[in-house]
Order: structure tokens, then C-alpha cells, then sequence
């Protein structure tokens, strides 16, 4: 079990200030207190599309040494909404790659855990085939706030194309995800790849998310992914929570492993 160190570590940049690696980073402006809103989830009930680029780890690039993940959360209008950062074990990543464990922490431009997304490691686990089975269905939960559980992604079973149902923290199927037929990874894969969001009976689409390509040279020379996120403005702000959950499951399956 992995342990949990909270987030004291991770300090994000505040609203303007320089960051030493690009532009300053804009935040967007945190919103009001909302009765009944989760902490620190206000920020969703304004957003009906999400980006999430992921940080090119230089280290992993050069020595190819897997290294903890991190990510930044956007608005269209690239301001930064959330910073994720993931914790795992080391001997999980070097030996387990993109099938290990982890723990995704998100938190808002104050600094506070908003999101909490835990995936336990199966060993065996990702066949689309055998999905009909809990031990070897990929799945994460989603806690917001952090020690409440939110919902769950978990793969469904499925003849070829990748399949997810969103469930709420009943476990009641809410939405589902259907990828395309083929998932094409590298540098020559020189387009988007969507992943439609869809009604609990498959039968009206809602969204979408999207691996974005990053141009050959990321592609090819590092795992950092590009995703994007659409849903409906007025989709609650837990069920919008858990389809951020869904980027991660989606990136780690798919279009984590090194080229």
C-alpha cells in the first residue's frame, strides 16, 4: 500500500507570479463558495471544456528512468485551474511502468487537495476481453473532497474497442466512454484521438475526450500527453470530477508507455 505524504511538498505558482520555466502562469480566478459544492470544486461549475497537458520530465528523457508524473489542469483560456502530481512507488514504476499503482493528488491555486484519484495495481489487469471481471478491469476512484468518494471509472468488458463506465459512488452507471477502433500511438500518429462520452445507455452523446497530438518530437521522444475534455456545462460538479479521473485511466492504459 502506497503511503500517503499529503501535499505539503508541491507549491504552486501563485497568480502572476514569474515561473522559471515558461510565461507566467494565469490562474483562473477562484470562484465563490457554492452551498453544497465540494471545496475547491466551484472552479467546475463554469467549465464545460478542460485541458490537461502533461510536464516533459527531462530526467526520463534523457536516462529513461521513469519519474513521477505531473500535470497542469486548464481552461480554455489557458489559465491554470489544477496542478496534479502523482505518487507511486519507485520500484513500481521501473518494473510496472504505465500498469503500477498510484495516487493522483490534484490541488487548487491555493495549495489545497481538491481531488484525490487512487489506481491499485492488478497484476494482469487491462484486457478488454476479461474486463467483465473485477480483478482484471482497470479502475479508479475519485475522492472530492479528499476521504469522499466521488465515483469510479472502470473498464468494461468489450469485444475490441476500449469501453469505460462512470459510476457514481453507488457504483450506478452515470455516462460511458467508447474509444475508437484502433488507438494508434508514436510519432506518426499524426492526429487527435477521441474518446466519446456517452448517455448510461450508449445511446446520446454528451462529450468527448481527446488525446491530442503533440507534434513527432514529443511523440517520439517522451510519454508527456496532451488531453482534452468536453461535457455539459450543467453536468454535476462530482460527476465532472470523475471524468477528469477518466483522462488519467485513458493516458495510463493508452498513450503512457515510452515509443
Amino acid at each position: 500500500m502506497m503511503a500517503n505524504y499529503g501535499v505539503q511538498h508541491v507549491q504552486p505558482h501563485a497568480y502572476g507570479q514569474p515561473n522559471p520555466f515558461g510565461p507566467p502562469i494565469q490562474w483562473m480566478q477562484v470562484p465563490a463558495p457554492i452551498p453544497g459544492c465540494p471545496p475547491g470544486l466551484e472552479y467546475l461549475t463554469q467549465l464545460d471544456q478542460i485541458l490537461m497537458n502533461q510536464f516533459v520530465e527531462m530526467l526520463e528523457v534523457i536516462t529513461g528512468w521513469e519519474t513521477q508524473n505531473r500535470y497542469v489542469i486548464k481552461n480554455t483560456m489557458g489559465q491554470q485551474v489544477y496542478y496534479a502530481f502523482e505518487e507511486s512507488d519507485v520500484c513500481m514504476r521501473q518494473c510496472c511502468g504505465p500498469h503500477r499503482g498510484f495516487i493522483m493528488h490534484i490541488v487548487d491555486n491555493m495549495n489545497m487537495e481538491v481531488m484525490r484519484i487512487n489506481r491499485e495495481f492488478k497484476c494482469g489487469a487491462g484486457c478488454c476481453w476479461c474486463a467483465c471481471s473485477d480483478g482484471c478491469a482497470m479502475e479508479v476512484s475519485i475522492e472530492a473532497p479528499v476521504g469522499q468518494i466521488a465515483g469510479y471509472v472502470r473498464q468494461s468488458c468489450s469485444a475490441w474497442v476500449a469501453e469505460f463506465d462512470i459510476l457514481d459512488e453507488s457504483r450506478n452507471t452515470v455516462l460511458t466512454i467508447k474509444g475508437p477502433c484502433c488507438i494508434c500511438k508514436g510519432p506518426f500518429c499524426c492526429f487527435d484521438q477521441e474518446f466519446g462520452v456517452n448517455s448510461a445507455d450508449g445511446t446520446v452523446n454528451i462529450g468527448k475526450v481527446t488525446k491530442q497530438y503533440g507534434g513527432f518530437c514529443k511523440e517520439c521522444y517522451t510519454s508527456a500527453d496532451n488531453f482534452g475534455i468536453s461535457f455539459p456545462m450543467d453536468l454535476s460538479v462530482t460527476m465532472k470530477a470523475v471524468m477528469i479521473g477518466a483522462i488519467f485511466l485513458i493516458d495510463f492504459m493508452f498513450f503512457e508507455k515510452k515509443q
